[in-house]
């Protein structure tokens, strides 16, 4: 068995009392005091993130930017220094090898932040296609990287003198204590939030910086377990559950991350064949309405009891206090917001109406 990695941190969660599970490949906080509870800080108050263990890398070189706009989905010449994108790594079939945010540094320097289990093959696919004179680097273990979400996220950011007033995914470069964080507003919750990249090796300093203004706010350190929570309300994709190599973005709706009419990235031509002729299945929210929790790989069933799509993600949703799930159902069979379907949890039918997600409406921008 691989042993798990540990990120900078890993100490300071310990000390504050967190339960650990494996992640892609990393041993995690997944709860502190209780996943609900944080969960609830984050939409009413204030939480802070540890996710160290996504991927960094640079890619640098004349050109770079270009370079990284004809393999990745997105339409980087939207964006400019400054600003951050969310985009996706395809490949030639218009599966999704990782979905990740993009950094425009300048346009001879793209700073990327892939999952965690992903880097390294991004990393490979980028370097595999890059043009003489650019250099893409993993720099995994460089930086640590840190969300605040919340409500109350920028008062906490303003208390230890971070930058706030800046646009939905654009960044800074600033400073905690002379040490250099570059700051970005997003995050993946569906808050007004912050994700914070500060040196590995700074990572506990500005940290306990950050935890100190966010329990003077009532808010909480958060877990993975709170993550999952918030994420899925918001309908936000998972890799591995929603995207995959076998789910296409078009699938997944997540079609507005593509730039339809950028002359080349890797897959387009599968995407644009795709997009034209309707996927054979698309994702949607199920809200169930009895008693019962929606967990993924469950199969959803039409009217007549077969079988027309499976669970992708479920949880119990602590905001809406009912069980939650996203689901790829075949367009075949003709369901739409509103209707009825069930999901077979455990050999008992639960029901449950068909929503467009987000099921709680976003207050990121």
């Amino acid at each position: 068995m691989t042993e798990l990695l540990e990120g900078p941190l890993h100490a300071v969660h310990t000390e504050l009392g967190a339960a650990f599970a494996a992640f892609g490949g990393w041993s995690m906080p997944v709860k502190y005091a209780g996943t609900v509870g944080e969960h609830t800080a984050v939409r009413e108050a204030v939480g802070i993130f540890d996710v160290s263990h996504l991927g960094k890398a640079t890619v640098a070189g004349p050109g770079a930017a270009e370079f990284v706009n004809s393999v990745l989905t997105a339409d980087l010449a939207k964006v400019g220094p400054g600003k951050a994108q969310y985009t996706l790594c395809t490949d030639e079939s218009g599966g999704v090898i990782d979905d990740l945010i993009a950094y425009y540094v300048s346009d001879d320097e793209i700073f990327l932040v892939p999952n965690a289990a992903n880097t390294a093959t991004v990393v490979a696919h980028l370097a595999a296609r890059a043009p003489e004179g650019v250099t893409v680097t993993d720099q995994h273990r460089e930086y640590a990287v840190l969300a605040v979400q919340g409500p109350r996220s920028a008062e906490v950011l303003d208390a230890v003198g971070l930058p706030t007033e800046m646009e939905y995914m654009a960044y800074a470069d600033a400073s905690l204590n002379g040490l250099p964080v570059r700051v970005c507003r997003t995050g993946y919750t569906g808050e007004h939030g912050y994700e914070l990249l500060p040196r590995w090796a700074d990572a506990e300093e500005v940290f306990r910086a950050l935890l100190a203004e966010v329990t003077a706010r009532d808010g909480q350190p958060a877990g993975l377990g709170a993550r999952d929570t918030l994420r899925t309300e918001m309908g936000y994709p998972l890799h591995g559950h929603e995207l995959s190599l076998d789910i296409t973005p078009v699938q997944a709706r997540a079609g507005w991350a593509v730039g339809w009419k950028k002359p080349a990235f890797v897959g387009r031509d599968a995407l644009l064949a795709e997009k034209a002729a309707g996927p054979v299945r698309r994702l949607w929210g199920l809200r169930a309405t009895g008693r019962g929790v929606l967990r993924a790989d469950l199969d959803v069933l039409g009217p007549d009891g077969g079988r027309i799509g499976v669970t992708t993600s479920g949880t119990f949703s602590p905001t809406l206090k009912v069980g939650i799930a996203l689901a790829l159902i075949d367009s075949s069979a003709g369901v739409a917001a509103g209707d009825e379907v069930s999901v077979d949890v455990r050999g008992r039918a639960l029901v449950c109406e068909v929503v467009v997600p987000p099921f709680v409406g976003a207050k990121t921008k």
